[in-house]
């Protein structure tokens, strides 16, 4: 121990002896001050006791200070029992007695209601008392007086002054105070390096409040240079005085390494401490903690519970994290009724997040009724004040009109500020305002780069256009495996659409490998997750087996879905099957009504299919007019199917002007888009010119491009070309192999046609046996021509037992069928009995049917009926006429019969010479009877 501090022991100890000789003398100033010695262990033991003995004799004898002691013993019961009414009296003596301490704390007794009746203006006169008379803490108390009207008119001025009196006096409460107004601008001009001057006297001599304040100067840089070490220095000596606003920004500083190293475990400590000294604030921040095992186990239980503190305390955020808790069940039992609640208290309070949460609340009817005009004025208070996912849900409301009038400029701007602050959905939204041309000129690099900030920040919605944009070469490089590497993200993101996307990635090798099984399962997880296209693509896997088994049934269920919500390619296949009875049983009224839907909703090839409903009476009315109409609909749309059958229409007059120039040029369009029927009728009117010059060749390579697109009639056709030389070198070969694959596809034409080959050994060896069975097939199939030729080998015994009553049921089913030389050969058979029982009448009507229709070897027959009254009234001018439509028409008998009329004047003038001609053109012909007659008249002559 040094000399100095041995002598002041010694000094200090010779004091309390003086003090004691003095009070046991009955002085008064004495006894105040021995009280004083017992009271701090001055010069002795501490004794409390003893010095509130020593006071209230210094008091009873009339001692200001000793009243003014006395009065503090009774108030905070030192030495004695806690009594605030004898604390007020003996204060009152010492404050009428003159002593400023006592008069600023008999000014705290009324201000507080400490021992007497509350009573602020007896409180801010006793403190005008102390502070005129130079108590630095009166000069502090009546400064709050002014500046917070307590007992007297608010005057913000004459609290500064007040304040600065005290604080220059070196009072630390009236520095920390007078360093608020500076930096408030209270009573005075703001001036941040003052307040920071008078935060540092009022810190530096102790006050909680003044290290407090000079930490966050110190921390965010006010009035000084920013130095987070020295802000934490000064919020831990705060904090260690028992500040709880100090408590909670020391916890802050360890929670986020601000001029300390990084600890959580201290950082809950100090938070507890702050929230157990009733800091709402920090109540809210412990919830942080035990919500977020921040420093501490996770307890969502007591989370809600220091929230609930925070909340009841009055403190907004708290507010709102209670709110948080009762929406979404986090230590609670989910409340949305409470939710709202809170949420409107904090909402109420300025919060931000609180105001969106409540906007959110009555946007979606959460506990409360919906009521989107307050949802809107909640969204547009958040987004004024700053909250970036209030700025994203109000240009919502501005797009869809919600709860306002529906604004798209006003929409742009508010997804523009939510997108500049960070908001990822903000960020989309805006990418897709740019996209679509919403509240902003199109800009598809703009929106490209608003996706990709969405999507980084890991927004599935950006993730899956911006993978749109990557796939389609939008603003950006065509990039597949990026598309993919988004649509992925998006899909594990759960985004419904993105999975859809990224199943038409896996089975249409878009980016990655084909997988249909990986296809499929993501097919499965947007279908399942409501999306209307993932539905329609799931039951197209069903339908067709990719990626699992086949299924009809739940491709019907899944058309179904995407149907009824909404998928316009989900309502065709879903006509397709009640129209096919595929999964379900036929129904072609329903398949008719999804028809409509879909193409109502502007779907081109249900667009079509309600087209060919209305052309053949499919489950409503026949109605050609519309049949066109929808056809011109879907081919307008650039539908290949629908623009053949617009093209057909136009060709054969159905629901239109027969227009052949129209009909090639639909043909045209639809060919060139691929469709191999088009691509046949196309090569069919180079053919023929309808509608266009004829042209052999051309007609050639459109039945080219249909027969290898594996169209069967183009086969046919193709097959036509090459045994008649049509456009190309003759080859009956080539002839034979189309006709063949044309049969093989199942076409009724190429049977016929391959019957015919084998039937005369066209291209290929004569087998009348596989004739026979050719013909048979496209007879079933229902050509004519084919039964006709049925009728033949049965009549003859080609091949087959012959059997004339089956030659008259396939001659029948041809001539019915509108077959000319199926009509004329069931005439033959009902005019000889052949196969049914004769019957003239009958003869001749199917003769006539035939000989209208073309048939010159009906024309001839019919001649004979009309000369010799078969099945008719003789008539032989009908004879002669029809004779000579035979002979015309090139049938050598007709020509030979036109030649005898001619010759003995039947049903005309008798004229040799015309008979002659006629009897020429019959015998050049091969007629034996028209050969012979011409010798005669040669002779003749």
């Amino acid at each position: 121990m040094q000399n100095n501090e041995i002598q002041a022991i010694k000094d200090v100890e010779k004091a309390f002896q003086w003090y004691l000789k003095s009070a046991e003398g009955w002085n008064m100033d004495g006894q105040n001050n021995l009280g004083d010695c017992y009271r701090n262990g001055i010069g002795t033991t501490k004794d409390e006791e003893k010095a509130f003995q020593w006071y209230l004799k210094s008091a009873e004898g009339g001692d200001n200070y000793g009243q003014y002691n006395l009065g503090h013993c009774y108030e905070y019961g030192i030495g004695a029992t806690r009594d605030e009414e004898k604390a007020f009296q003996w204060y009152l003596k010492s404050a009428e007695g003159g002593n400023m301490d006592g008069q600023n704390n008999l000014g705290e007794c009324y201000r507080n209601g400490i021992g007497t009746t509350k009573d602020e203006e007896k409180a801010f006169q006793w403190y005008l008392k102390s502070a005129e008379g130079g108590n630095i803490n009166g000069q502090n108390n009546l400064g709050d007086c002014y500046r917070n009207g307590i007992g007297t008119t608010r005057d913000e001025e004459k609290a500064f002054q007040w304040y600065l009196k005290s604080a220059e006096g070196g009072n630390i409460k009236g520095q920390n105070n007078l360093g608020h107004c500076y930096q408030h601008r209270i009573g005075t001009t703001k001036d941040e390096e003052k307040a920071f001057q008078w935060y540092l006297k009022s810190a530096k001599g102790g006050n909680i409040n003044g290290q407090y304040n000079l930490g966050c100067y110190y921390h965010y840089g006010i009035g000084t240079t920013k130095d987070e070490e020295k802000a934490f220095r000064w919020y831990l000596k705060s904090a260690e005085g028992g500040n709880i606003d100090g408590q909670n920004n020391l916890g802050y500083c360890y929670r986020n390494g601000i001029g300390t190293t990084k600890d959580k475990e201290k950082s809950f400590r100090w938070y507890l401490k702050s929230a157990e000294g009733g800091n709402n604030w920090e109540q809210n921040n412990l919830g942080d903690c035990y919500r977020n095992g921040i420093g501490t186990t996770k307890d969502e239980e007591k989370a809600f519970q220091w929230y609930l503190k925070s909340a009841e305390g009055g403190n907004t955020n708290g507010q709102f994290n209670l709110g948080q808790c009762y929406n979404h069940g986090i230590g609670t039992t989910r409340d949305d009724e409470k939710a709202f609640q809170w949420y409107l208290k904090s909402a109420e309070g300025g919060v931000v997040y609180g105001q969106y949460n409540l906007g959110y609340c009555y946007n979606h009817g959460i506990g409360t009724t919906r009521d989107d005009e307050k949802a809107f004025q909640w969204y547009l208070k958040s987004a004024e004040g700053g909250n970036n996912l209030g700025q994203n849900n109000l240009g919502r409301c501005y797009h869809c009109g919600i709860g306002t009038t529906r604004d798209e400029e006003k929409a742009f701007q508010w997804y523009l500020k939510s997108a500049e602050g960070g908001v990822v959905y903000g960020q989309y939204n805006l990418g897709y305002c740019y996209n679509h041309g919403i509240g902003t000129t199109r800009n598809d690099e703009k929106a490209f780069q608003w996706y990709l900030k969405s999507a980084e920040g890991g927004n599935n919605w950006g993730q899956n256009n911006i993978g749109n944009f990557y796939q389609s070469g939008i603003a950006t490089t065509k990039d597949q495996e990026k598309a993919f590497h988004w649509y992925l993200k998006s899909a594990e993101g759960g985004n419904i659409n993105g999975q859809n996307n990224l199943g038409d990635c896996y089975r249409n090798v878009i980016g990655t490998t084909r997988d249909e099984e990986k296809a499929f399962q993501w097919y499965l997880k947007s279908a399942e997750g409501g999306d209307i296209t993932g539905q329609y693509n799931l039951g197209n896997c069903y339908h067709h087996g990719i990626g699992t088994t086949r299924d009809e049934q739940k491709a019907f269920k899944w058309y179904l879905k995407s149907a009824e919500g909404g998928n316009i390619d989900g309502q065709n296949n879903l006509g397709d099957c009640y129209k096919n009875g595929i999964g379900r049983t036929k129904n072609k009224e329903k398949a008719f009504q999804w028809y409509l839907k879909s193409a109502k909703g502007g779907n081109v090839t249900g667009q079509n299919n309600l087209g060919h409903c209305y052309q053949h009476g499919v489950g409503t009315t026949k109605n050609n007019e519309k049949a066109f109409l929808w056809y011109l609909e879907s081919a307008k749309g650039g539908n290949i199917t629908g623009q053949y059958n617009l093209g057909y229409c136009y060709n054969h007059g159905i629901g239109t002007t027969r227009d052949d120039e129209k009909a090639f040029q639909w043909y045209l369009k639809s060919a060139k888009g691929g469709n191999v029927t088009g691509q046949n009728s196309l090569g069919y009117c180079y053919k023929n010119g309808i509608g266009t010059t004829k042209d052999e060749e051309k007609a050639f390579q459109w039945y080219l491009k249909s027969a290898a697109g594996g169209n069967v009639a183009g086969q046919n056709s193709l097959g036509y070309c090459y045994r008649n030389g049509i456009g190309i070198t003759k080859n009956k070969y080539k002839a034979f192999l189309w006709y063949l694959e044309s049969a093989e596809g199942g076409d009724i034409n190429g049977q016929y046609n391959l019957g015919r080959c084998y039937q005369y050994g066209i291209g290929t060896i004569k087998d009348e046996g596989k004739a026979f069975q050719w013909y048979l097939k496209s007879g079933e199939g229902g050509n004519v021509a084919g039964q006709n030729k049925l009728g033949y080998f049965y009549g003859n015994g080609i091949r087959i037992t012959k059997d004339e009553g089956k030659e008259f049921q396939w001659c029948l089913k041809s001539a019915e069928g509108g077959d000319i030389n199926g009509q004329y050969n069931i005439g033959r058979c009902y005019q000889h009995g052949i196969g049914i029982t004769k019957d003239e009448e009958k003869a001749f009507q199917w003769y006539l049917k035939s000989a209208k229709g073309g048939n010159v070897t009906g024309q001839n027959i019919l001649g004979y009926c009309y000369r010799n009254g078969i099945g008719t009234t003789k008539d032989e001018e009908k004879a002669f006429q029809w004779y000579l439509k035979s002979a015309e028409g090139g049938d050598i008998n007709g020509q030979y019969n036109i030649g005898r009329c001619y010759q003995h004047g039947i049903g005309t003038t008798k004229d040799e010479e015309k008979a002659f001609q006629w009897y020429l053109k019959s015998a050049e012909g091969g007629s034996i009877e028209g050969q012979y007659n011409l010798v005669i008249m040669r002779l003749e002559q």
